[in-house]
């Protein structure tokens, strides 16, 4: 089987879905599906270069909504080489224009959402809400409604997705969605390489934010709570990894001085590879105070790792997490985030060992690989047929 799949981007500072995306192709590589990528990525950016699959990079005339004419060109001359294809997000060109040379190809196709119809966007930004429901009768509601299947990661995604926009008919399914685990063995060593990235930190103890700096993510909630708890873990530091998109962190350093804490709470950028799964390795729990979630990648990465997560039920992967007992679940505000905060900063030692032990066992059982990529090809295989 041969797949195509198209995506605003495969760089990895735009976040889970192209993460998402890369891992399930290795897996389907190893199942005998060929993976090649459609995206609006200029064609001489270096991520393009580094993506482990063939990536057919159209650039983009609009830098926001990513418009080309050369995405419908490309698609229509090409879609007979491929058996199915899976389109990744929403409110981009390379999912309205992609979607819609698809259909005009007959080339079957899924969309995967990755938590972009979610109403929390519709409360946080009203405005913006209506611009989409505008936009969803013009020109997005259509690729939906006329697609094999829209493919969710969680039933509570599906949930909250399905009365977000009028004039939404589509076909809705979850299938799996899984995370990656590195090996064990070089925990260790990982580990000292992250700590060679945030060298302020030395070899105290912390607690890990790796994601996105956004708003949506709550990073100012976390900065709060750790300063109402500092004093009972005079050890205890908090890093705060990730691309800072929207210029975030300089607001937070702010915070984190206003508290006297900027020698405690470090922002050490985005981390990728081998230092990444080392900030993994050398926390103590996983923190995101999100406001919106569709799956969180992050979460279940930490998860693998054997960390336990302290995040709040607007992750949509809280029930998997608290049916587990892998972490502490609360809701996105201070107040309640800080309580579980305290809560894990008290809990006896043999208690957070097992629920290291439950947040392997969470992941091995909801968010493995071979789970998440399995599902999808049986839906590919299904359209295709």
């Amino acid at each position: 089987m041969r797949v195509l799949r198209i995506i605003a981007s495969v760089d990895p500072a735009q976040g889970g879905p192209g993460e998402g995306m890369m891992r399930s192709a290795v897996l389907h590589r190893d199942m005998g599906i060929e993976t090649e990528v459609l995206s609006l990525d200029p064609p001489d950016s270096p991520h393009v270069a580094a993506f482990p699959f063939r990536v057919h990079a159209m650039g983009k005339l609009i830098r926001r909504y990513g418009y080309t004419p050369k995405l419908k060109r490309w698609i229509g001359q090409h879609a007979q080489d491929y058996d199915a294809a899976v389109v990744h997000g929403l409110w981009n060109y390379a999912v309205v224009g992609g979607g819609r040379a698809l259909l005009r190809a007959g080339l079957p196709y899924v969309v995967f959402t990755h938590g972009m119809m979610d109403p929390w966007f519709r409360a946080a930004y009203p405005r913006k809400h209506f611009a989409k429901q505008m936009f969803w009768w013009a020109q997005q509601g259509k690729v939906l409604n006329r697609a094999q299947i829209v493919l969710f990661t969680s039933q509570e995604e599906m949930k909250l997705a399905g009365n977000v926009f009028r004039g939404a008919h589509y076909q809705g399914q979850v299938v799996a969605y899984g995370a990656a685990v590195p090996e064990v063995g070089n925990a260790a060593a990982n580990a000292e390489r992250f700590r060679a990235l945030c060298p302020e930190l030395g070899t105290a103890p912390y607690l890990l934010f790796l994601s996105r700096i956004h708003e949506k993510k709550g990073a100012d909630i976390l900065v709060e709570a750790f300063a109402r708890n500092a004093a009972a873990r005079p050890d205890l530091h908090l890093v705060i990894a990730g691309p800072d998109q929207v210029g975030l962190v300089a607001k937070l350093r702010k915070q984190a001085a206003a508290a006297g804490l900027s020698e405690r709470i470090h922002f050490p950028g985005m981390i990728t590879g081998e230092a990444k799964w080392g900030a993994y390795f050398g926390a103590e729990a996983f923190t995101l105070p999100s406001h919106q979630e569709n799956f969180g990648i992050a979460v279940a990465e930490a998860l693998g790792c054997g960390l336990p997560v302290i995040t709040t039920d607007k992750v949509n992967i809280w029930r998997e997490i608290a049916a587990a007992r892998a972490g502490f679940i609360g809701r996105d505000e201070v107040d309640d985030f800080s309580g579980l905060l305290r809560d894990w900063i008290t809990l006896p030692a043999a208690r957070k060992d097992e629920m290291r032990e439950a947040a392997r066992a969470c992941h091995r059982e909801n968010f493995s690989l071979d789970g998440a990529a399995n599902a999808l090809r049986t839906v590919l295989e299904e359209i295709s047929q």
